[in-house]
């Protein structure tokens, strides 16, 4: 019989983009939404909807109870998690499936070990991905953590087990340091996570941040869709990304992508994923690896004609990967742009209503929001609305098409980050892919000097 109905366990502009790849293949929708979402695009469109909770996402986005209900209600034979909320829960993907409903996205027994930072690193170690030297799992004891960062070379860095966000992580510099920040980091991660687990790693000095999107059917196989540069980031959150990265190679990534898709072949795993690595002076580190599909997946599809949630869906239907990876060509260049409900230069979010809306236009121009005018964004969800995701023959073309989208973007009622990636994009480092992860940071703190 296959998927008929998909309920979409998200909200925002990844609940439109999952209606729109279901509606395209005949398939119906549930949108499940807070009482704050009620007039919200996706809800709107979708075929049925369903309120499952107030505005704090734990009394909603994140109530595996009433999600499974509203599944059972109507009769939703399959769930999509979209990124964020559940996306990467094994426990929720566990009971989806206890359901009897079709859960798009991994195994969970993979979300659960990619989950879990120090499991994640030994598992990639296994299966073959270049690592950063560090800690062969969780340190605790101070005598032992001061061998290992004698072996590997100060400076280390000190990293929460089950961490993300900057969050539980410290630079030491030097022996005298170690014992203090293991326990300030492990303090940061009791607070934040509930698990003080910590590992150390060899510091990094300038890389870049390079990611390989990688699909597997569960049954062996598995390709890589190239890699995307996220190296603009700031307090560890990506601002833009690109597709595919100013520095790599045709050659470093055919070899690359071959180790990420024999791994994810020898794992077993089905659905999306993505692998990301720092890159510093052309070699590869692995840091995590994403069991979902990631919020800048649209440069991917832009470079290979691929659409991943169709992919996803397909996949998780039982359906064998829709192309080879001797059929897959990379051609272009992608550039996606974050828009996000908040002040410029401060970064201080800005929820209200929008009182003028109109999206860029135009050849290979995509915007993928669920803006409308009149629409009040509320204050209680992550600030990004949209993204602006343009492609070209060449990343010089694709710069210039997205200066001239980013002029035409018209956001009113709000302030948004439209200002910031205008004058990003017209930076000389930028233009020359001249950048790495601390670049963004260290360019707003002198932005800030000047003024």
């Amino acid at each position: 019989m296959g998927i008929s109905r998909i309920l979409i366990a998200n909200r925002g502009e990844i609940a439109l983009r999952i209606h729109r790849a279901a509606h395209e293949m005949g398939i119906e929708t549930v949108a499940v939404h807070s009482t704050a979402d009620a007039d919200a695009m996706h809800v709107r469109l979708a075929d049925h909807a369903v309120c499952i909770g107030p505005p704090a996402a734990k009394d909603s986005y994140l109530n595996m109870a009433a999600i499974i209900s509203a599944a059972e209600i109507t009769h939703a034979d399959a769930i999509h998690p979209g990124y964020g909320f559940l996306s990467e829960n094994a426990q929720f993907a566990e009971i989806v499936e206890a359901h009897g409903i079709t859960w798009i996205g991994p195994k969970p027994e993979h979300i659960r070990t990619m989950g879990d930072k120090v499991e994640a690193k030994r598992t990639a170690g296994k299966l073959g991905l270049p690592l950063v030297p560090g800690s062969d799992g969780a340190v605790s004891d101070p005598v032992a953590a001061a061998k290992i960062a004698e072996e590997i070379g100060y400076p280390v860095i000190i990293k929460a087990a089950s961490g993300g966000g900057g969050r539980g992580m410290k630079v030491c510099n030097g022996p005298e340091q170690l014992e203090t920040l293991i326990q300030q980091a492990g303090s940061e991660a009791k607070a934040a996570f509930g698990d003080a687990t910590v590992y150390i790693e060899k510091y990094l000095g300038n890389p870049r941040h390079i990611e390989f999107q990688v699909f597997g059917d569960g049954k062996g196989n598995a390709i890589h869709l190239g890699e995307r540069d996220c190296s603009l980031q700031r307090r560890h959150q990506k601002v833009l990304e690109e597709a595919p990265s100013p520095v790599i190679a045709t050659q470093e990534r055919d070899r690359m992508g071959g180790i990420v898709a024999k791994a994810m072949a020898d794992m077993g795993y089905r659905g999306a994923g993505t692998i990301e690595f720092l890159w510093e002076n052309g070699e590869f580190y692995f840091i995590e690896m994403n069991t979902r599909l990631q919020v800048e997946h649209p440069v991917t599809e832009a470079i290979t004609g691929v659409d991943l949630v169709r992919e996803q869906i397909r996949i998780a239907d039982g359906k064998p990967l829709s192309v080879a990876q001797a059929d897959l060509e990379f051609k272009g260049h992608a550039i996606e742009c974050r828009i996000n409900a908040e002040d410029p230069w401060n970064f201080t979010p800005s929820p209200g209503a929008i009182t003028a809306y109109h999206p860029a236009g135009g050849m290979h121009v995509r915007v993928d929001s669920g803006l409308y005018s009149g629409y009040r964004i509320p204050p209680y969800y992550d600030s990004m609305i949209a993204k602006l995701i343009v492609y070209g023959r060449t990343r010089e073309g694709c710069i210039m098409r997205l200066k001239r989208a980013l002029e035409e973007m018209v956001i009113d009622g709000v302030k948004t980050s439209i200002p910031l990636h205008q004058t990003l994009i017209c930076e000389p480092d930028f233009i020359h892919g001249d950048y790495t992860i601390k670049w963004l940071e260290e360019w707003l703190a002198g932005r800030d000097t000047a003024q």
